[in-house]
């Protein structure tokens, strides 16, 4: 029964949303995402911090704080504190008056009235991460106090996420492991077999008390309840930030929303498909783009024994993953090596702890303590009823095959990974949306600002959103590796271009690239 009154409701909405609104195209798990959803936890609004049932203003309350280390590793200093309330917002829009749902919104709010210009909406990234605590982690991590300033910085968790209507799928251990990335392909029995575990990640969702709920987790949705945020804090426009998949969510808002935004900063770009089954193969690019950068760093420190030359350190991974793949030792095969990898090159300070990792896989010593991920679980869920439910994949067998084929040979680090066969091959047709078509409509507002070897969001992938902006977008570009620019990625140029922007409106007069230069 919940399956069939799903699909009848999901039918009705998207004819809807078809009539209503124009149509809108729009990684890994990394140490960002874990201190995030750890900061998070903290966080919650007082007993009767709620909104009213249409946007109005919201009742802040202080957020009630956890345990006394709640600044994230990495992060100077202890997080600010926040003020928290609730925004009621409808689960279905084409249906205002059904089941409503609450999403959690923090605020830091400005201290200097006189300097406040308006409020900065922030994502994170994901899809799946609480950003509740996004506003403190950006204060703590050098947000200038100029932008501090100038904002009201708002955070929230995304419906789906967190304190905001959080899915669960169930997943048990295996799957929440094994999910993030299929298993890599050596040949098309390996793709069939894949296809077997991906298949009953679907139907758990699709089996789970949260059904009901998955087919409204989309960027889409989320786009219109920033918008009913909006319209709650008294904004006639709002400026945001987002990183990673919040290039997705900022670019879904300025197409659907064109009027709305006022100034746009987008971090670590997504192309304009967004989270899409290309984006994943993109990572196969990324994981190539990336990697040079950490065999020179190996190459130049002996101590770790995985190569004199950076083509030595390419095959150490090499060999080392193979040899994983045929026989897992302490809890690692090849597909959860190259994903480790893949994630810890998302900071230039991983690299230490990457590399002890290899050399102990290699060398049979104990294999340092990895950090744990709170709230995995739930955030491979929403991750699922996200990029499942926002744009189609391919279902067909054959496909995946053929593609593991090219992008074991073009991306051999990790292609035959990323182009493989995962949940959203099975996810229920009647929880797709037509997808948002991000476009040069609309004013020009947007500041995109990019590493050059970026694994997660890797460059090519940005270029195309640039070029699906048009005159609407300048792109700064960074000489640089890792995933995160602003505030994050040491560049003093590329920071001073989205500060600029914040805080005066003035962007580059054209797309810029900055060079490789530590901030002071």
């Amino acid at each position: 029964m919940r399956w069939t009154h799903t699909r009848t409701a999901r039918t009705h909405a998207t004819r809807t949303h078809r009539a209503r609104t124009p149509t809108v195209r729009t990684r890994g798990v990394t140490a960002v995402a874990v201190a995030l959803a750890a900061a998070a936890a903290t966080l919650t609004a007082l007993p009767g911090a709620s909104a009213a049932q249409t946007p109005g203003p919201l009742r802040w309350k202080p957020c009630a704080q956890g345990p006394a280390g709640s600044a994230r590793a990495g992060t100077p200093g202890k997080l600010p504190p926040l003020e928290c309330a609730t925004l009621d917002v409808p689960l279905d829009y084409a249906d205002p008056g059904g089941r409503r749902i609450g999403i959690a919104v923090s605020r830091l709010a400005s201290d200097k009235p006189e300097r406040r210009r308006g409020v900065l909406l922030t994502n994170p990234g994901g899809p799946g991460v609480s950003g509740l605590g996004y506003p403190s982690v950006l204060a703590a991590s050098g947000l200038p106090q100029k932008v501090r300033d100038a904002y009201d910085v708002i955070g929230f968790d995304p419906r789906g996420v967190g304190r905001s209507a959080p899915v669960s799928c169930g997943l048990t251990q295996e799957q929440q492991s094994r999910g993030n990335f299929p298993a890599y392909a050596y040949t098309p029995g390996d793709v069939v077999r894949e296809a077997g575990r991906a298949r009953q990640i679907a139907e758990r969702c699709a089996a789970s008390p949260s059904a009901p709920l998955m087919p409204y987790i989309g960027t889409a949705d989320t786009a219109r309840d920033m918008d009913r945020l909006r319209a709650a804090l008294g904004e006639r426009r709002v400026s945001f930030l987002g990183a990673s998949y919040g290039t997705q969510l900022g670019a879904v808002y300025a197409s659907m929303f064109p009027g709305r935004g006022d100034r746009i900063v987008l971090d670590s770009n997504l192309g304009p498909g967004g989270y899409d089954d290309r984006a994943m193969r993109m990572f196969g690019r990324g994981m190539e783009d990336r990697f040079p950068d950490f065999a020179r760093y190996a190459a130049a420190r002996p101590q770790y024994g995985l190569g004199a030359t950076p083509r030595q350190v390419r095959a150490t991974f090499l060999e080392l993953a193979r040899r994983l793949d045929r026989k897992p030792a302490q809890g690692f095969d090849g597909t959860a090596l190259r994903g480790v990898t893949f994630d810890r090159l998302y900071l230039d300070a991983n690299m230490p702890e990457l590399a002890r990792l290899w050399q102990a896989l290699d060398t049979g010593r104990p294999v340092p303590p990895q950090p744990p991920f709170p709230g995995r679980e739930q955030f491979m869920s929403a991750r699922f009823a996200v990029i499942c439910g926002d744009a189609a994949w391919p279902r067909s067998i054959g496909e995946y095959q053929r593609r593991v084929a090219v992008d074991r040979l073009r991306y051999p680090l990790m292609g035959a990974s990323t182009a493989g066969v995962g949940p959203c091959a099975y996810w229920p047709r009647s929880w797709v949306r037509e997808p948002v078509r991000v476009g040069d409509r609309g004013p020009s507002n947007i500041l995109m600002v990019q590493n050059e070897r970026d694994p997660g969001t890797p460059l090519a992938g940005a270029r195309s959103l640039r070029q699906a902006f048009g005159a609407r977008a300048v792109m700064v570009t960074a000489d640089q590796g890792g995933h995160g620019v602003y505030v994050t990625g040491g560049n003093r140029c590329a920071d001073d271009a989205v500060t600029a922007y914040l805080t005066t409106g003035r962007r580059p007069a054209r797309d810029l690239a900055c060079p490789t230069r530590p901030a002071t």
